[in-house]
Formats: C-alpha cells, sequence, structure tokens
C-alpha cells in the first residue's frame, strides 16, 4: 500500500461496525494497517465479525448500545481502559422508521433523530479526550460521520425522519470540524448513496424492485464495499490530513 494511504499504528472505532457499510470500512481499515475497534449492540455479532476481520488486520469487538448517552459514557470508558489515543472514530451507526406521511408515529421519529444524530454526538463528546490525545498539527486525529444522499435530496421513500436526521447530522459536522480544527481534529461526512446493507436487503432480494432502483442512478448500479472502504481510507489518512467539514457524496451521481 502506498504511504500516503497507510494507517499502520493508527486505532480507530467503527460504530456498527459488525455488517453492512460499517463492516466494509473496518475491514478496509484492517488492510491498511490500523488496530481496528468495532462496536454494536450484540456482543455476538461483535466477537464474530471482529474473528471474521482479524483474518485481514488487527479487529476487536466492544459490545455497546449507543441508544443512550449512557451507553456512549460506557463505550468511552471500556475504550480508555484499552487505548491510550483514538486517531480515528467513524460513527456509523444509524436506524431508519418507515411508515405512510399519515400513520408515521412519533415514536420512530424519536428513535431515527437518537440514533442518528444524538448519539453521534454523544460518541463524540465522550470520546474527546482520546481523539485530543491523538491529533497534532502533522497528523490530526479524524472524525468520520456517516451521513446519506437523504440528506441531500427529497427522496424520502416513506422515511420521513431519515432524510432530516441526516441532514441534522451533515450539520452538525460542519458545526464541530469548524470548532475542533484548532484542536488538530478533523470531522467530514461520507454521505452514501444504494450500498448493500441490512436497511436496503429489501430491495437487493427483490430483483424487479434491484433493477427499479438502479435506474435512478446514473451509474445505474448500487456502490461496492471496496470503493465505501477506500474513501474511508482517504479521509482517515495523509490523503484527508487537509480536509474538514467536507460532505462527501459516493452515490454513483444519485445526488445530481
Amino acid at each position: 500500500m502506498h504511504p500516503y494511504f497507510s494507517l499502520q499504528g493508527r486505532t480507530a472505532l467503527v460504530t456498527g461496525g459488525t455488517r453492512g457499510i460499517g463492516k466494509m470500512i473496518a475491514k478496509g481499515f484492517a488492510e491498511a494497517g490500523a488496530s481496528v475497534y468495532i462496536c454494536a449492540r450484540d456482543a455476538a455479532a461483535c466477537a464474530a465479525t471482529a474473528q471474521e476481520l482479524s483474518a485481514y488486520g488487527v479487529c476487536h469487538g466492544i459490545a455497546a448500545d449507543l441508544a443512550s448517552e449512557e451507553g456512549a459514557k460506557a463505550l468511552a470508558e471500556a475504550l480508555q481502559g484499552r487505548i491510550d489515543q483514538l486517531d480515528i472514530l467513524v460513527n456509523n451507526a444509524g436506524t431508519t422508521w418507515g411508515a405512510p406521511l399519515e400513520s408515521y408515529p412519533v415514536k420512530g421519529w424519536e428513535k431515527v433523530m437518537q440514533l442518528n444524530v444524538t448519539a453521534v454526538f454523544s460518541c463524540i463528546q465522550q470520546l474527546l479526550p482520546l481523539l485530543r490525545q491523538a491529533g497534532c498539527e502533522a497528523n490530526p486525529a479524524r472524525v468520520i460521520n456517516i451521513g446519506s444522499v437523504a440528506g441531500l435530496t427529497s427522496h424520502g421513500e416513506d422515511a420521513y425522519a431519515y432524510g432530516p436526521s441526516k441532514a441534522a447530522l451533515h450539520q452538525l459536522s460542519r458545526m464541530l470540524a469548524r470548532e475542533l480544527v484548532s484542536e488538530h481534529i478533523n470531522v467530514n461526512v461520507i454521505a452514501p448513496g444504494r450500498f448493500p446493507s441490512k436497511m436496503t436487503r429489501h430491495i437487493a432480494n427483490d430483483e424487479a424492485a434491484l433493477a427499479s432502483d438502479s435506474a435512478l442512478i446514473p451509474m445505474k448500479r448500487w456502490g461496492r464495499e471496496a470503493e465505501m472502504a477506500a474513501l474511508a481510507i482517504s479521509l482517515a489518512s495523509t490523503a484527508g490530513a487537509y480536509m474538514t467539514g467536507a460532505i462527501i457524496p459516493i452515490d454513483g451521481g444519485f445526488h445530481l
């Protein structure tokens, strides 16, 4: 691997790292030389995924429920017992909720906002001491928030809280990028379009739905695992050292 993109000697945490986009990024980071921690609510899934990804590099699993501030605090405490600094934080854990407009429940709205916005804020807040320890002028610490093209477009698909939650995350990221840049912590956003995940499997498993969905994308296909991993590695490595406050769509042109 070219040294511009090496993560050798760096420590990374990927929330929601047991599947989908989080797992793609965690695998890429391990391959690039980082010591990777993944977290999710399911302890067994964390352990199994960490073991699987250990074939590509160093990977550890930590069970964490980020649906509350207490969960973010517990995650930070667990990490502080294992590492002295955190070079890379990927806030990927998230959820969605779909229902017709007339019957869309407040509990669905609150759940999506909690995990997609509030939990990200809590994780960054609680992990700031470890990020501050890692960041320096030559090599800032990195926060990579996983937003969505749903926060850039109006294609809601009856998931009325999801797009607004991601738009809020985009704006939160800009605010934090401006505030933390003086502390040598970069904050950027990856805004994915369609990638294989639990959230999109109902489309991927339906041939007609997949064809119809792909037709809306200028490149006429979904994103690939290597493409997601490569962008995250770029933001986490020397290639992304001079970038902060960016919202980067990776969607085959869908946001256009």
